[in-house]
Parts: C-alpha cells; sequence; structure tokens
C-alpha cells in the first residue's frame, strides 16, 4: 500500500523552503503518505482525494475532503496555501487552479508521470504523461526554482517534476533560500 512508501524524495529535497506550520494541500493524496510524514513535522494539512475509504483513514491528521476533482467543482474555492502537494496525478485542466491555490510566496511541487513511461509500466497512456517542458509551461506565471524531466531507476519510471514558487507582489527579494543537497 502506498501509505508504507517513504515520502516522495522530491518533497524532502524541497520541504526545508517552508516556513514551520505551513499549510499544505495534497491533491489526491490517496492513503495520505505525504500527509502522514507532514503532519508528524508540524504542518497544517488538507487532503483532497475521491477515494472515500482513503480519506476517512486520515481524517485525523487535519482536513481532508472527498471529492471527484475531475468531475465536480474545485472543493477548495477561494483558498491558499503555503505549499501544494501533487505527486503520481495528472488532470490537465486542474493545472491552473492548484496554480491558483497558492498564497503569494507559496510552492508548487509536483511531480508525475513522463513521456517515455509507457515503455516502463503504467501509466502507459498519454492523457497521463507530461510531455517534455509541460511543468515549465504549465507554471509560466511561477518562479522556478527547480525542474527536472527524465529517467529515475528505483522504482524505474521517466517523471516530470517541477518545485516552483508564487512571487510575492511588489517584493523582490530572492525568495528562496535553496536547501543543501544532501549526500
Amino acid at each position: 500500500m502506498h501509505q508504507d512508501l517513504p515520502p516522495s524524495d522530491w518533497l524532502l529535497r524541497w520541504v526545508p523552503l517552508l516556513a514551520p506550520a505551513s499549510r499544505i494541500l495534497d491533491v489526491a493524496c490517496g492513503t495520505g503518505r505525504h500527509l502522514r510524514w507532514l503532519a508528524a513535522h508540524g504542518h497544517h494539512v488538507t487532503g483532497v482525494d475521491k477515494a472515500r475509504d482513503a480519506i476517512a483513514a486520515v481524517a485525523h491528521l487535519g482536513e481532508t475532503i472527498a471529492a471527484d476533482i475531475e468531475s465536480e467543482p474545485w472543493p477548495l474555492a477561494n483558498r491558499q496555501f503555503d505549499c501544494v502537494l501533487v505527486t503520481n496525478y495528472l488532470w490537465r485542466p486542474l493545472l491552473p487552479t492548484l496554480i491558483a491555490s497558492l498564497a503569494p510566496g507559496g510552492l508548487l511541487l509536483y511531480e508525475t508521470f513522463a513521456q517515455g513511461n509507457e515503455h516502463l509500466g503504467r501509466p502507459t497512456r498519454a492523457e497521463f504523461l507530461l510531455a517534455p517542458g509541460e511543468l515549465l509551461q504549465a507554471c509560466g506565471g511561477l518562479h522556478v526554482v527547480a525542474y527536472e524531466n527524465g529517467f529515475l531507476d528505483t522504482p524505474a519510471r521517466c517523471v516530470q517534476r517541477i518545485a516552483a514558487v508564487r512571487r510575492i507582489p511588489g517584493n523582490d527579494a530572492p525568495l528562496h533560500r535553496l536547501p543543501a543537497v544532501q549526500s
């Protein structure tokens, strides 16, 4: 089960950019592997997923919302978060909504499958695989801190991932101190 998996390396790499007790939205959170880790580290978590059983199992961690975000209205309209996290999920029509859900200075952490993965395993359908540069294009109005598109070997998969910050209007100061790279 996914709840037994460790948090995404991408999340662990960039979470130091967040202030303590940040408000974090985990989109398509599933069984809550990221919600559990983030809540245990003092963040205020909100998870949304269409799997009602999965959401119910992690309701004690913070706010949870059971919703089909592909066919129902966005359940978090007019709310903003310090971080929006998405892993292994892609619904292109939702990308502008996710970016709008970032508070000024907020961090988008997005990691999902990319073209090339169809040769390695699931997902294989084009609608679930990002084209090269697609996340960069979707995040055109954000300050991109990091972007990767390529092959990861454990487990074997092609991914695209981005860490991007919504600029604070009128503030030209450096956005964030980059975390030290772990070796």
